[in-house]
């Protein structure tokens, strides 16, 4: 029957990339488009001369009555497009496991990699080198070795090339991002192999294999060729990964944006020399990451959404800001946080200068008080925040807001009425808000007009308000047990309760009804704020809706009281990770 290898396409390749295709859609940035075509475009015609060479001397055989017809340079119609659909699975599956993690922080050079790595490195060059020989052994022997010796001599070199220049950047990236995307893709086909071998949809003449089966009619070679395509695929994407992490992660050697990518820069990237990474910086990356990862996964998980290099301001950005609330919060005394305090309004007056009369401080100036002032694990967060493009205001504004957690020291409750609360907020979380537009606007491909970026600001001051009140919902129980209550004392007042009574009982019945009508307030500023956030760039729109929805899940799963237990901090409900993936999947579906 002349549709057998379509047929193929048809009930195996084609519904699986359809429904990669319907999961990943939502996630697809520029940039991976456009790696995704730049991929498919190498291995088609990587692989066109070397498949055209196999048919014309007898190596693959189709019989007439299992294809279509068509072909180019003897390859049928439905083979090539097998190039194209392998490629894409496998793609779409390397960017679903990778999508969650910055690649940036894996960024590494002989100095920064340990020497296990230098030695896994080199000995595999030596064993590819090898695998390259074997094959032009084979092929040169001719007979029954010869199409696994075309496999090696064809497949070996490209893993080699890409080895060799991202092999120690592959080795610090997951394992599961590296070996699913190979593992999973190969085994399928294998299977379909297996089975198109077995029905006469395509042949390997007997003079030229080995006649060995892995298992049933599964060829070696067969298997040989699935597991080498998919891996040539995978490596290609981590050294393309690697090319776009240089370009975000080192903006001063690379001033034009990723966003704008062209083949020659990305090249470029690619092969930059390691030496000349500031791995200072990577370093500091690093950090901020594991700072997040620890102590705001919602964000964390979100900024998986945003392209490369507002996603890496961002992460410094927020690891500045949970390192400084760390410093004020863990201190022992009041006369402690008030130090951390001013040592970060110092900080902050080094960098701005503010009006004074002060000649500007240097950057030395600047790293030296960094150094001098702060411990080793908190100084990469003041090094490293992207000061050059945000404004000074509302992090002077956010050193207020800590201070007005001190006020609890006095056994006094600062919190007063709704006013109270609402200013609190504005200091601790719109300032926040504002920040984080700041870099949108810096890195989006479009500027806005300015009475647009002034509504956006206002909208951020707003969710940052509803963003503050969730997190208070959220963290009664464990407020108390720091002594501390951000429920205006008003509201504790119409329920017959003070301040100590919620610190000595926070689960109490009445502590809940608090926290639903804090929740409630919560919304309403939510619905407020969240229509103004379509004027966002196409580019940025949904990352960061995605980023405000992560965090109001957590209010709607206390309206439900379908939180699950934090693992970091007792009393607290997190959002279970399924259904922020979820949100974060719903939300960009519809953005």
């Amino acid at each position: 029957m002349a549709y057998e290898y379509a047929f193929v396409h048809l009930i195996y390749t084609i519904p699986l990339a359809v429904v990669l295709t319907a999961i990943l859609k939502p996630l697809l940035t520029r940039v991976d488009l456009y790696k995704t075509l730049v991929l498919i475009s190498v291995a088609f015609f990587a692989t066109l001369p070397w498949d055209s060479y196999l048919i014309r001397h007898g190596v693959w055989t189709y019989p007439p009555d299992a294809i279509i017809g068509p072909r180019l340079f003897g390859i049928p119609a439905e083979e090539l497009f097998f190039f194209i659909i392998q490629t894409y699975i496998t793609t779409l599956l390397y960017i679903l496991f990778n999508k969650p993690i910055l690649h940036a922080q894996f960024l590494t050079n002989n100095e920064d990699s340990t020497p296990k790595a230098r030695r896994t490195r080199s000995l595999g060059q030596i064993l590819l080198s090898l695998v390259v020989l074997t094959g032009a052994l084979l092929v040169a022997k001719g007979g029954e070795g010869t199409y696994l010796g075309l496999i090696l001599i064809w497949a070996g070199p490209f893993v080699l090339l890409t080895w060799t220049f991202s092999g120690l950047f592959l080795l610090k990236l997951p394992l599961a991002c590296i070996a699913i995307p190979i593992c999973v893709p190969t085994l399928y086909l294998w299977i379909v192999d297996e089975l198109a071998l077995g029905r006469g949809t395509w042949a390997i003449e007997s003079g030229t294999k080995l006649g060995w089966c892995l298992w049933g009619d599964l060829e070696i070679e067969e298997a040989v060729f699935f597991l080498s395509t998919n891996a040539l695929i995978v490596f290609g994407l981590v050294a393309f990964d690697r090319g776009m992490a240089v370009l975000d992660t080192f903006p001063e050697m690379f001033p034009a944006s990723s966003e704008g990518l062209s083949p020659t820069l990305l090249v470029r990237a690619i092969l930059t020399n390691p030496a000349k990474y500031n791995m200072k910086r990577i370093r500091g990356i690093r950090e901020a990451v594991s700072t997040l990862q620890r102590k705001s996964r919602s964000f964390y998980l979100a900024s998986a959404v945003f392209p490369g290099r507002v996603r890496i301001d961002l992460i410094l950005l927020y690891s500045f800001c949970r390192v400084a609330d760390d410093l004020v919060d863990d201190s022992s005394t009041e006369t402690e946080a008030l130090g951390w305090i001013q040592k970060l309004t110092g900080y902050l007056d080094r960098v701005y200068n503010p009006a004074g009369g002060k000649e500007s401080h240097s950057a030395v100036d600047v790293a030296d008080y960094i150094e001098t002032n702060f411990p080793t694990n908190a100084q990469s967060a003041l090094e490293f925040l992207p000061t050059r493009l945000l404004p000074s205001g509302p992090l002077y504004e956010l050193m207020d807001g800590f201070g007005m957690d001190l006020d609890f020291a006095h056994s006094e409750f600062p919190i007063k009425d709704e006013s109270c609360i609402q200013t609190y907020a504005q200091r601790v979380a719109s300032t926040v808000g504002e920040l984080c537009l700041w870099l949108v606007f810096h890195h989006s491909s479009r500027r806005l007009p300015a009475q647009q970026e002034a509504n956006l600001i206002q909208a951020a001051i707003t969710m940052g308000h509803a963003l503050q009140y969730v997190n208070i919902a959220r963290d009664i129980q464990v407020d108390a047990e720091m002594g501390r209550v951000y429920l205006p004392t008003d509201w504790l007042k119409e329920e017959g309760l003070t301040p100590q009574d919620l610190l000595n009982d926070p689960r109490q019945p009445k502590a809940e009804v608090l926290r639903q009508k804090l929740l409630d307030l919560a919304f309403r500023k939510y619905d407020q704020s969240r229509p103004t956030m379509d004027l966002l760039p196409n580019e940025i729109r949904g990352p960061l809706i995605v980023a405000v929805e992560s965090y109001m899940e957590i209010g709607r799963v206390l309206r439900e009281k379908t939180g699950v237990p934090s693992k970091t901090k007792t009393g607290r409900a997190t959002v279970p990770r399924s259904r922020r993936l979820w949100v974060a999947w719903k939300t960009l579906s519809t953005s």
